[in-house]
C-alpha cells in the first residue's frame, strides 16, 4: 500500500505534467530546464523523493520513483531524464562517509549532482586528496548542479594505480563545488536537448579525500533498501524515462487521429482504417508490456534489497536487460508512431517528433546497449555476465 509520502509526491507528478508539457518547446529551444520550472521541480519534491526523511527527504520506494519519472518523461523526456538525474544524487553521496552525507545535506534535502561516470580524468594523489584534471561528457544537469563529479584514473607520481579488478586500473569520482569546474557549451545534438549535458572540465583541482568516492565498487554508508545497489536502481530509473517518452508518443499520435486525420488518397480517416488499428493495438500493447516488466523487476529487486542481498548479483543481469529491452521497444514504438502520423510529425514543434529524437538519442547510452541482453543471456547458461560477474 502507498505511503503519505509516496502518494505526495506521485500526486505532484501528475499535477505538475501538463505544466512540463507546455514548456517542453521552450525547454529544447534552451537546451535547459527553464529557472522557475527547476524551482517547481524541486517545490514538489522530485529532487528528494529518494533523500531520507532522517535528511528532510521523502524517502520513497523504488517503484514509487520510476512511476514519478515515467509521468515526467510522458510529458517531456528531457524533463524526465534530468529529474532523473538530480533526484539519484543522494545514492551517489551515500558513498561518501556519514559525516560527509550529513554535511552536505544540513542545508536541506534538495542538494543536486550532476557528472561523468566514464573515467575521462585523472586524479594524482596528494597529501589529503588528489589532484584532478580531465573533461567529461554528457553531464545532464551540470547548469543547476550543487556539486559536479568526475571519474578518475587514480596516479601516483603518474603511474595508475592498480584496480581491484586484474589489469584495470583505480578509478575514483572526485566532487567539486561548480566555482571550480568549468561548463563547456558542447550540447548540440539530435534529441533530449533540454537536459544541458554539456561537457565538464576540471584542471589542475584539488579534491580533499573526504569529497571522492567509488562509482562502482563503493559501498553505502546510508540504511535502507533504497541505498543498496543504487547502480541496479539507476538502470531501473532509466527504463521508466524511455517508457514514459514511449506513452507520451502513444498519446500523441491517439490525439492527431482524433482529429479525423486521413492519410493522401486513403479511402477511410486513420481512426477507422483495420490496418491502423492494428499498429496502434501492438504499440499499446508493447508499452504495457514494457511497464509489466518494469513494475515485476523493480518489486523483485526492491525484496532482495530489503531482505535479502545475497540474492542481488542474480537480478541484476536480468535489470540491465531490461533496460536495454524496454528501450528498444520504446523506440519501435515511438517509430511506429512516428510513421503513421505522417506529414503532422515532419515539422519542428511536433512533439511526437520531438519524442522521436528524443527516444533515439536516449538509446545511445552505454546502459542501453543491446549488449546487456548477451549478459542475461550468458547468466542463464551459466557463464559469466562480464560486468556483473
Amino acid at each position: 500500500m502507498m505511503n503519505a509520502e509516496s502518494k505526495q509526491v506521485l500526486d505532484a507528478a501528475r499535477e505538475l505534467a501538463p505544466v512540463v508539457g507546455s514548456r517542453a518547446a521552450d525547454i529544447e529551444a534552451g537546451r535547459r530546464l527553464p529557472l522557475e520550472l527547476l524551482g517547481q521541480l524541486k517545490q514538489a519534491g522530485f529532487f528528494r523523493m529518494f533523500v531520507p526523511r532522517s535528511h528532510g527527504g521523502l524517502e520513497v520506494d523504488l517503484r514509487t520513483g520510476m512511476q514519478v519519472l515515467e509521468t515526467l518523461a510522458r510529458a517531456d523526456g528531457a524533463t524526465g531524464w534530468t529529474t532523473m538525474i538530480g533526484s539519484e544524487s543522494p545514492h551517489l553521496f551515500s558513498f561518501l562517509s556519514r559525516e560527509r552525507f550529513d554535511a552536505i545535506y544540513s542545508g536541506g534535502p534538495d542538494v543536486i549532482m550532476a557528472g561523468g561516470f566514464n573515467a575521462q580524468g585523472q586524479a594524482e594523489v596528494e597529501p589529503g586528496g588528489y589532484r584532478v584534471t580531465g573533461r567529461w561528457g554528457f553531464a545532464s544537469g551540470c547548469q543547476h548542479a550543487d556539486w559536479l563529479l568526475g571519474n578518475c584514473v587514480v596516479l601516483r607520481e603518474g603511474k595508475p594505480l592498480p584496480g581491484p579488478t586484474e589489469g584495470m586500473p583505480r578509478t575514483r569520482a572526485m566532487l567539486l563545488r561548480p566555482q571550480e569546474v568549468r561548463i563547456l557549451d558542447t550540447w548540440n545534438v539530435l534529441g533530449l536537448r533540454g537536459t544541458g549535458s554539456h561537457d565538464i572540465e576540471m584542471e589542475g583541482a584539488f579534491c580533499p579525500e573526504e569529497n571522492s568516492l567509488d562509482i562502482f565498487s563503493g559501498t553505502s554508508h546510508l540504511p535502507g533498501p533504497g541505498f543498496v545497489a543504487p547502480l541496479l536502481h539507476f538502470a531501473l530509473h532509466m527504463a521508466a524515462v524511455s517508457l514514459g517518452i514511449a506513452q507520451g508518443a502513444l498519446e500523441d499520435l491517439v490525439t492527431i487521429v482524433g482529429t479525423g486525420k486521413r492519410r493522401m488518397y486513403a479511402r477511410v480517416s486513420l481512426s477507422e482504417s483495420p490496418v491502423f488499428q492494428l499498429q496502434l493495438g501492438r504499440a499499446d500493447t508493447r508499452v504495457r508490456a514494457t511497464r509489466a516488466l518494469l513494475r515485476d523487476l523493480s518489486e523483485e529487486l526492491w525484496a532482495a534489497c530489503t531482505n535479502d542481498p545475497a540474492a542481488i548479483p542474480a537480478v541484476a543481469p536480468r535489470v540491465s536487460a531490461a533496460l536495454a529491452w524496454v528501450t528498444e521497444t520504446a523506440v519501435e514504438v515511438v517509430g511506429a508512431c512516428y510513421q503513421a502520423a505522417g506529414a503532422s510529425a515532419l515539422k519542428d514543434g511536433s512533439s511526437l517528433q520531438r519524442r522521436f529524437r528524443d527516444l533515439h538519442t536516449f538509446r545511445q547510452h552505454a546502459a542501453a546497449a543491446e549488449g546487456w541482453l548477451g549478459q542475461a543471456g550468458a547468466a542463464l547458461l551459466g557463464q559469466p555476465t562480464g560486468f556483473w560477474t
